[in-house]
């Protein structure tokens, strides 16, 4: 077989090889000058400089001289987005850390405040926590945790990655890889950007090199206008900082996540402590320290921060600082009717009246006369001690004391001795709302209202009081919790024996839901009745109560039927006519009504039921019938809920008879 025989039959492959070797080649060869370019930018630097450096004496010029900007050295950041992510997407994918379970004392007083258990989340860590909490019902207090702790949590990851503009200070010290904005316009035409080496120097074309390490940020324009100035005339200049050099600290002691942090040149202590994520729980917000060259140059007391806003203690860094987190000093804590319910840190010597102004004062509702202190070395003996609000700034707290400020609004005060606020509205002299003094009564009330006028309607009155209504709607939520578990119990053990009956079941179900949604919607009034002759001009003497509210009414003048009667509406009322005229007035009952369950609902809140004075039968009683009408009745006639027809009475009765013909037969046969 000759060579030639050997050759692939295809053309197409080799060239296809061939082209990606190609391609390959040159996305290596285009790679290696950008990284050439990014790596070594000074070689460009130093070409412009020197194209820009063209002949013209130091003594003057004939005319403005433009030189070429240099190229700023690229960022960290930069060089990521070019490949295709920025820092802060970089930093997005760092994991989380963990969450800092809370301390043994944090967990004792949110058990003494009755915050819900810290530890009930997976893992025993602490989180947000869904309580369900009943309507109307006072929602558990929040978690109680350490001042100053929320900052450090609230802090956004990825932050230090985002590109912003920090307004340099005027006693900035320039450094060694500082980038410095230069703009000259003039005579001479610049607009430089120049990084400062490790010599401390800057290079401007035509002027040379210009020492400006160590020298302030508001000195920095006068330095190089003196220097330029020795070069060129009649000329003015801007300066600014870009981008700022980068200082490694080291953060060490009691942090979360002790370590070497690299941080811009602008960055503080207080900075440097929340990047390493704060103070763990066994560490010190007042005990911060800053040491430079082995000696401590200040101590950061965070609360002076966070309760003052001061930042004095709050130093500038630099390179090779250590920023050190002391041990935490004696807890205490100040829970109940105070602004701001949290676990703080002393120093010696501070008193109660100290830590009630760490915790913001006490709220409107607080009684401000007297304390409790819950001294943990005292829990075997007294436990509690009590203090006198003169007696706070000389009272001194100890390491895992409880302060408690008392809550004045839920202690109930003697009614015997307060005045009463009261509404009077309707037919009376003059409505409004009156102060009454204590053992006030209806009678007082309306003396103040300047009495009934002719037109009041005194059977009808409504007087409705807030405690009442707040025992209805207590009961009626039991109520309605004991019909729940009755109702769940009755469908979780009833036997389905068909899929007919299983869908039966199901429909009642939601059937039922429906109705406790509707009644929990409904809200009782706290209405009183006042069990008073129709025809009584004068109401009970009842004392009153802070909130009453009295209303009289006109005299209605139609009496109301509704339900299942043919034409429900409201009839006008005529004396001597009882309910049964009503009730023929509306058409009477319909096919489907419940006759035996008709009730009416007098004016004064009574109600007269037809189950009352009913003695056999379902139909209406003569007595109820009878009853004569009053002004502002209503007449209702309930509809028949468990309806059958004639044929199904007729088919369940023929099933009865049947099985009991049936067991009588087999009776005979066994005797016989």
């Amino acid at each position: 077989m000759t060579p030639a025989s050997t050759a692939p039959t295809c053309p197409a492959l080799p060239l296809r090889a061939s082209l990606r070797r190609g391609l390959v080649a040159t996305a290596l060869a285009l790679a290696g000058l950008a990284a050439w370019a990014q790596i070594d930018p000074s070689r460009q630097t130093a070409a412009d400089t020197g194209n820009a450096m063209q002949g013209s004496a130091d003594t003057g010029v004939q005319g403005p001289v433009r030189l070429r900007e240099a190229a700023p050295q690229p960022s960290a950041a930069t060089r990521s987005q070019a490949a295709g992510r920025s820092a802060f997407d970089l930093q997005l994918m760092e994991p989380l850390p963990a969450p800092q379970p809370p301390s043994e004392f944090e967990i004792y007083v949110n058990r003494i405040a009755g915050v819900p258990d810290l530890l009930a989340l997976p893992g025993g860590q602490p989180g947000a926590q869904q309580v369900l909490v009943a309507p109307g019902a006072t929602p558990p207090p929040a978690r109680i945790r350490r001042l100053g702790a929320d900052l450090m949590t609230a802090t956004v990851r990825g932050a230090d990655a985002i590109d912003y503009n920090p307004l340099v200070p005027p006693d900035y010290v320039i450094s060694a890889g500082d980038e410095i904005v230069l703009t000259i316009w003039g005579s001479v035409d610049a607009d430089l950007r120049l990084f400062v080496d490790r010599s401390g120097r800057i290079t401007v074309p035509r002027v040379g090199a210009i020492m400006v390490s160590g020298v302030r940020y508001a000195e920095l324009p006068a330095v190089i206008s003196k220097r330029v100035a020795q070069t060129f005339r009649n000329f003015e200049l801007s300066v600014s900082l870009g981008q700022l050099r980068g200082v490694r600290v080291f953060v060490t002691g009691f942090a979360v996540r002790p370590g070497a942090y690299t941080m811009t040149a602008l960055s503080s202590v207080a900075n440097a402590v929340v990047k390493a994520g704060g103070p763990a729980a066994s560490g010190s917000f007042r005990q911060i320290t800053l040491r430079r060259g082995g000696q401590v140059v200040s101590t950061l007391d965070f609360y002076d921060l966070l309760l003052k806003g001061d930042r004095s203690g709050d130093r500038l860094l630099q390179a090779e600082d250590v920023v050190h987190v002391g041990p935490i000093g004696p807890q205490t804590a100040a829970i109940g009717s105070v602004n701001r319910a949290a676990i703080f840190e002393l120093k010696p010597g501070e008193t109660v009246a100290d830590v009630l102004r760490m915790a913001g004062g006490t709220s409107p509702v607080a009684l401000t006369s007297k304390f409790s202190i819950e001294r943990m070395d005292e829990r075997a003996t007294v436990r509690v001690v009590e203090v006198e609000a003169a007696q706070a700034a000389k009272t001194e707290l100890r390491n895992g004391d409880v302060l408690r400020a008392f809550n004045m609004a839920n202690v109930a005060a003697p009614l015997l001795r307060q005045n009463k606020r009261v509404r009077v509205e309707g037919e009376v002299a003059r409505p409004g709302d009156y102060v009454l003094p204590p053992q006030s009564t209806i009678a007082d009330a309306l003396a103040a209202a300047g009495g009934f006028t002719p037109g009041a309607f005194v059977f009808g009155t409504d007087f409705t009081r807030e405690s009442v209504r707040l025992t209805q709607q207590e009961n009626y939520e039991r109520a309605l919790r004991n019909l729940e578990t009755d109702i769940s119990l009755a469908t979780s053990t009833q036997r389905v024996a068909s899929a007919d009956e299983a869908a039966a079941q199901a429909g009642r179900v939601a059937g039922t839901q429906r109705l406790l949604e509707r009644l929990r919607a409904i809200r009782p009034t706290g209405r009183v009745v006042l069990q008073i002759p129709p025809d009584s001009r004068e109401l009970p003497n009842l004392v009153l109560e802070d909130g009453d509210r009295l209303l009289v009414p006109s005299e209605p003048t139609s009496v109301g039927v509704f339900g299942s009667v043919f034409n429900a509406g409201n009839y006008l009322r005529e004396p001597g006519r009882n309910l049964a005229d009503y009730l023929r007035m509306a058409g009477g009952p319909t096919g489907g009504a419940d006759k035996g369950g008709t009730f009416v609902l007098r004016a004064n809140g009574t109600v007269v039921s037809n189950l009352q004075v009913k003695t056999w039968g379902s139909g209406l009683s003569d007595q109820f019938e009878r009853t004569p009408a009053l002004p502002g009745d209503t007449l209702f006639v309930p509809e028949q809920l468990d309806k059958t027809t004639v044929i199904q009475n007729v088919k369940d009765w023929t099933q009865i008879l049947y099985q009991f013909a049936l067991g009588v037969a087999a009776f005979v046969t066994l005797t016989n």
